[in-house]
């Protein structure tokens, strides 16, 4: 991940915009209210599987990016494995950032 999209995620935890945890985003993209799912590209294969049928079954952008320990620097937080963005403004900035790979796939 790019550190200007790294800079816009925290934008968007100020905002109130991003939910992290497990069940918490699970719970944001069934509702369809995750807008974009960034993994962390240390967390498990079955996290990252987990992540990858559920975005993919809700057609949820997924990306897998940096470490679990600068995504947490990014938010202001401990380290995180997986954050939903809930707003589509943000989540479509910090696609274009990473490549303007927008849609129910996964951006590596």
């Amino acid at each position: 991940m790019t550190n200007r999209a790294l800079s816009n995620l925290g934008l968007a935890m100020r905002a109130g915009k991003v939910q992290t945890g497990d069940e918490i985003v699970l719970k944001a993209i069934r509702s369809k209210e995750a807008k974009l799912v960034i993994l962390a590209e240390d967390a498990s294969e079955n996290t990252h599987k987990k992540f990858r049928d559920k975005c993919g079954t809700y057609d949820i952008p997924l990306v897998i990016g940096a470490s679990r320990d600068t995504l947490g620097e990014a938010i202001g937080k401990e380290s995180r494995v997986v954050i939903a963005v809930t707003d589509q403004g943000f989540a479509n900035m910090i696609s274009r950032q990473l490549g303007d790979n927008v849609g129910g796939g996964v951006i590596d």
